[in-house]
Order: C-alpha cells, then structure tokens, then sequence
C-alpha cells in the first residue's frame, strides 16, 4: 500500500485517509508507530526525531493534520488512545501481544479487562513501567523468549519512545507508543467528549480539566502560528 509522508519540522509523518488504512498498512511492520501532535512538532531532539523518521510517525493532533494538509496532503486524525484497541480488535485472534506501563495496579486491571472484552487474546506478558537496575536486560530476555507480535509501551513521551528503539533492535516486532491510554482504557482518566474530538479541540478541553497542562497545551498555538507564516 502506498502511502504519502511529509516532512514537517523535520519530522516525517505518514498521511493516513483512515483507521482501515493505517490498520492494513502496519499488518506486516517490524516499527514503531510515535504519535505526532503540536507538542512533539515544536521541539527539536535529534535522537527522537531520528528515531521517528526511521519509523512510522502519524496524526495524532490537529496540528499535524493541519500540517499535511497545507503541504498537500490530506489525513485525518488518528488518536492513539483509540488506535491501539482497533489494532488489538482486528488482529487478537492472528497477532500475540505484550504490555508495558503505568503502575502495577493499572496494568494489571488493564489485562484483565483485555481479556473480559477479547476472550481469545493472546497475551505474552505484561509488566509495569517503572524500571530499575537490569529490568530492561530481564524484559528483553522475556521478549526474545515469547516473541510478542506486538508491543504495547505505556511511559509517555519521550521515555516511551527511547524504550521502544532500544528493545526493537534486540526483538523485532510492531511497538505502539501509548502515553496514558492505560488509564483511560480502565477508567482511571476520561477523554474529551466526541463533540470536543471531532472539533478538534481535545486540547481545549484537557487545558479545562487540567489547568496545570497550560504551558504543554499552548504548544498548539504556537504550532498554529508556524504554520500561519510557512513556518513549519
């Protein structure tokens, strides 16, 4: 399948049409899909922009969206708190899965609801995300030994996404990063209301919820005027 990708600050992302795209496009990678918002489009790091351009980077944010479609070419956007369950739901009974993140306590409750909502899933192993001392050496042994087709890595942004490099060197396989989709997937956080989604203004409404976000969520706006002035 082809697919168009666009450099945008230096940042290449992949301009998917549709969930159903994006899903057929990935049934045979060995990469790691980084979501692109505002956020990550404003900073310059060498390392993470070199490990997102060796990869699969998507939509994840309105301001990417914007992005493209001023350059060309049309997307939508794809959240990956979502994305990650369309993955499970088309592929759980063909593709093994492994989990990585959050708290003991979350990750456990998000296995056991996995497994409530996809009865045949198989699941290789799980783990939380706070490592110490060899737990990265202990967690690629397992990895190595079960061979998961797909690995789900709940840290959040940039520590996901150096974990992920790290491990598919020494097991290739599909690697998703996921922020705090965990959470929200066994109730612990809540997404913004569809009618803040399909506006675009998801941001909006976690700048509302949680006004400590305040200096993270104007990223957007500082993104927009980039891009107002061909900037970006």
């Amino acid at each position: 399948m082809d697919i168009k990708s666009q450099l945008v600050n230096g940042k290449r992302i992949y301009a998917f049409g549709s969930k159903d795209d994006f899903l057929s496009y990935i049934s045979d990678k060995k990469k790691i899909l980084i979501a692109i918002n505002a956020e990550k489009l404003n900073k310059t790091d060498a390392t993470l922009d070199a490990i997102i351009n060796d990869n699969i980077g998507y939509a994840d944010g309105i301001g990417a969206v914007f992005a493209l479609r001023l350059k060309g070419v049309t997307a939508i956007k794809i959240a990956g708190a979502e994305f990650w369950l369309d993955i499970i739901s088309k592929y759980y009974k063909s593709k093994s899965f492994y989990f990585i993140g959050t708290t003991p306590r979350v990750i456990q409750q998000t296995v056991d609801k996995l497994r409530k909502d996809f009865p045949d899933i198989q699941i290789k192993g799980y783990r939380d995300g706070f490592f110490k001392q060899g737990d990265k050496e202990k967690l690629i042994k397992e990895l190595l030994n079960k061979k998961p087709d797909v690995v789900f890595v709940a840290q959040g942004s940039p520590r996901q996404e150096m974990l992920m490099s790290g491990l598919i060197k020494e097991h290739p396989a599909l690697y998703m990063g996921l922020g705090g989709s965990f959470d929200v997937y066994t109730g612990l956080k809540k997404r913004a209301p569809k009618f803040f989604q399909k506006l675009g203004l998801e941001w909006f409404y976690r700048l509302v919820k949680e006004p400590t976000r305040f200096s993270r969520q104007t990223s957007l706006l500082k993104f927009l005027i980039k891009i107002i002035f061909g900037r970006v």
